[in-house]
This record gives structure tokens, C-alpha cells and sequence, in this order.
């Protein structure tokens, strides 16, 4: 069976998820450059990073501290910018110092407090997205429930942390309702922490793959595209 090259798939895939972006921008009365495609590389071998970059897509997705740590170490190429996208544990949380520029999922205090303690310790400051969780489903991660923005305020008062805006991930639904919900949940949140001093927020990371569109609708900043862009991932180590 004859297999294209990730950058064949990128140069067919792209165009039409660009213009995905900017219909759905214009519904929303913004322009599609103020809008971030992140092309998720996670679980995709090096190549797919390449052909992201020849395309000028500088934002590249990782959701595993060491896979994010060697992919970074492969590419010279300063204009990458790496976002943390997965779940993160407390105890690899050290390594993301230096190495993310921008960690999307930040879903506890603990986890916010280990950062911070290690980017105090390195002289660094960490950009980060708080991820929150609107849906309601037990599955996703993130501050959720009634202490939901106390807990926002404890992760904005923590040194060496830098909050730059809010990140949810939705269900898994074809209910254009439930998505919006969950969405509109996340801008309203947004809205709310701008009044906040230490909410730095200009990011709502909001839309996949399936739900893109919408959530762009709804005012996402940052969409996360692995699959549309790059097809099935073969990788599930």
C-alpha cells in the first residue's frame, strides 16, 4: 500500500481547514488571523513536525513531557512554538521549564503550585492556560463546580506562572448544543478573569478537530488540529 509523506498531507489538508478557520471567524466578526492553529504533532514522528513547519505552521502540540523534550531537541528552527497540550503530571511537572512555551493544561492547584515552585527555582516564568472544565463530564480534567474561579485566583497569586488565558476540552458530541454550552461556558469564565489582576488572558484554547468551527464561533482563539491535518495517528505508545 502506497502511504503519502506528511508533507503531501499537509499540502491537501490544509488549505481547506484554513478555510474552515476563516468562514467560521467571519460568523464570529473576527478575522482568521486572530485565530492560532495548533498542529498537534503528538504521536507522529518527526516528519510530521518538519512538514508543519514548511508550512509555516509554527505551533506545534505535544501532549508528553519527553516526547515534547526530544522533538524540541530535533528541531532548529526558533520560530516553533511548543504547547503542552496533555495531561501533566505533578512529578514531570519540573521539566516543562524551559522547554514549553505554553502549557494548556494546568487543571489543579497542586499542579499549578509544583510548576510554579520549579520555574521559581529556575529564574523562569511559565505561560500557561487554566483548563476548566464547563461540560460537566467526569472524564475531562479541570477546575470545575462552585470553588471553580477561587481556584482560578489561587493559580493567578503563584509566582513564576504566568496565566494567559483558559483551556477546556468538550465532549465528544455531534450536539451542536452541548458544544456550544460548553464553549460559551469557557468565553463567559474568560470574560469574568479579565477583572482579575495577574489574568494575563488572551488565549481561549477551544476547539478539535471535530468541533473546531464552533468553538471559533463561540470565540476561540487557539484551535488544536492533529487528526484533520495530519490523518490517523499510527503511533499509540
Amino acid at each position: 500500500m502506497i502511504t503519502s509523506t506528511y508533507d503531501e498531507r499537509v499540502t491537501a489538508s490544509l488549505p481547506e481547514i484554513q478555510d474552515r478557520i476563516s468562514r467560521a471567524a467571519g460568523r464570529s466578526g473576527r478575522a482568521s488571523d486572530e485565530v492560532t492553529l495548533v498542529a498537534v504533532t503528538k504521536a507522529h514522528p518527526i516528519e510530521a513536525v518538519r512538514a508543519a513547519l514548511s508550512h509555516g505552521l509554527f505551533d506545534l502540540g505535544e501532549n508528553r513531557t519527553e516526547e515534547l523534550a526530544w522533538k524540541r531537541a530535533s528541531v532548529e528552527d526558533g520560530r516553533a512554538q511548543w504547547h503542552m497540550i496533555g495531561h501533566v503530571q505533578r512529578r514531570k511537572a519540573p521539566r516543562l521549564v524551559g522547554i514549553a512555551d505554553l502549557v494548556h493544561s494546568i487543571d489543579s492547584v497542586r499542579l499549578a503550585e509544583r510548576l510554579s515552585k520549579a520555574a521559581v527555582e529556575a529564574g523562569e516564568v511559565v505561560p500557561v492556560l487554566v483548563q476548566v472544565n464547563t461540560s460537566g463530564e467526569e472524564s475531562k480534567a479541570g477546575f470545575q463546580g462552585g470553588d471553580l474561579e477561587d481556584e482560578v485566583l489561587s493559580v493567578l497569586a503563584l509566582p513564576g506562572v504566568e496565566v494567559r488565558g483558559l483551556m477546556t476540552m468538550a465532549p465528544f458530541t455531534s450536539d451542536e448544543a452541548t458544544l456550544r454550552r460548553t464553549f460559551e461556558g469557557v468565553r463567559i469564565l474568560h470574560e469574568e478573569l479579565r477583572a482579575f489582576e495577574g489574568y494575563c488572558g488572551d488565549h481561549l484554547s477551544m476547539g478539535m478537530t471535530n468541533d473546531f468551527e464552533i468553538a471559533i464561533e463561540e470565540g476561540s482563539t487557539m484551535i488544536r488540529i492533529g487528526t484533520a491535518l495530519f490523518g490517523k495517528r499510527t503511533n499509540h505508545d
